[in-house]
């Protein structure tokens, strides 16, 4: 007996590499499962493939579909926000007091870029501050920044 391909065998060999994509942490899979579903089109398009045929352009559209991930779709991904930089790209952020005298001496700060995904936060702070006032972030603990007045602040900067 002579195992005969057929596109469904096409169509099911490209989504068990894409659901095994689900355990590998690249996107290599996919995208050879993607080209066995183009191939299994194609097949059915054209049933007098052979099946070396079948094997190659299955191999040129992986290379290719892998080559334009990484070339153009993979880029577009990068996050460009500060959100997610490490603790010392966030230590000395600046960023003006738009509250104050909120839950247990903290004050809300507003930043002019985003800090770690969001514009605005509950800063910890052991300065009397003020509605208008600088402050420069000196930590992070735990969900919460630490601020202390911006030393432009300080009367004894200005002549």
């Amino acid at each position: 007996m002579e195992f005969i391909l057929e596109p469904w065998h096409w169509f099911v060999l490209g989504v068990a590499l894409m659901l095994f994509e689900l355990i590998l942490p690249s996107f290599a899979a996919l995208w050879f499962g993607v080209s066995a579903i183009l191939v299994g089109i194609l097949y059915w398009i054209f049933p007098s493939m052979d099946f070396n045929v079948q094997i190659v352009v299955w191999i040129i559209f992986a290379v290719l579909c892998t080559f334009l991930w990484f070339k153009f779709i993979k880029p577009l991904s990068i996050d460009k926000t500060k959100a997610g930089l490490s603790r010392e790209a966030t230590i000395g952020q600046v960023g003006m007091v738009i509250q104050t005298q909120l839950n247990h001496g903290s004050v809300k700060v507003r930043f002019p870029m985003p800090v770690l995904g969001s514009d605005e936060w509950h800063c910890r702070t052991q300065d009397a501050l003020q509605v208008g006032d600088r402050v420069r972030v000196t930590d992070i603990l735990g969900n919460d920044l630490v601020v202390q007045l911006h030393s432009s602040n300080h009367p004894t900067d200005n002549p």
